[in-house]
């Protein structure tokens, strides 16, 4: 189950990069992931949940913006996955799994940058214009991150 949670946030990583991580450092934050004593005990301060919130709003601003880069130039691209990376260990970190959810957060921004690039499109093309398309991504990443960390599992103290 946490696996497949740490897969999820990388979903939400693919579809908006810093999503993922405000979400893991208000969970971390309010006590719901337990990130205490461990290498990413950072992610719960209020320092992380203030840039990474500040962040993730930027990125909703700046993904309506025409000049925007695809997700799936290199940089953006990287930026998926580094962050895919890191929400998926934070997720299997408090259950003794941090490298499995690390690969598992990879994968999953790999599958969340490809498949919300083609869904994005989908929807756009539908629509006739973007900007009802990346709304609703919006609403999915922010929706999803909730749902997967409120979906975590009670952990002893790592």
């Amino acid at each position: 189950m946490v696996y497949i949670l740490a897969l999820l946030i990388g979903v939400v990583a693919g579809l908006r990069a810093m999503t993922a991580p405000a979400a893991i450092a208000w969970a971390a934050y309010l006590g719901w992931l337990n990130l205490s004593g461990s290498w990413l005990s950072f992610m719960g301060t209020i320092w992380a949940v203030g840039i990474f919130t500040i962040l993730a709003v930027v990125e909703l601003v700046t993904d309506q913006l025409p000049s925007t880069p695809s997700r799936k130039v290199p940089q953006q691209f990287g930026a998926r996955l580094l962050m895919g990376a890191l929400t998926g260990a934070a997720i299997g970190t408090p259950y003794g799994g941090w490298i499995v959810g690390l690969i598992a957060g990879i994968v999953g921004a790999a599958i969340g940058t490809y498949g919300g690039a083609a869904g994005r499109a989908k929807l756009a093309a539908s629509f006739g214009k973007d900007p009802p398309a990346a709304f609703i991504e919006d609403a999915v990443a922010i929706v999803a991150a909730y749902l997967i960390i409120a979906s975590l599992p009670v952990a002893a103290a790592v």
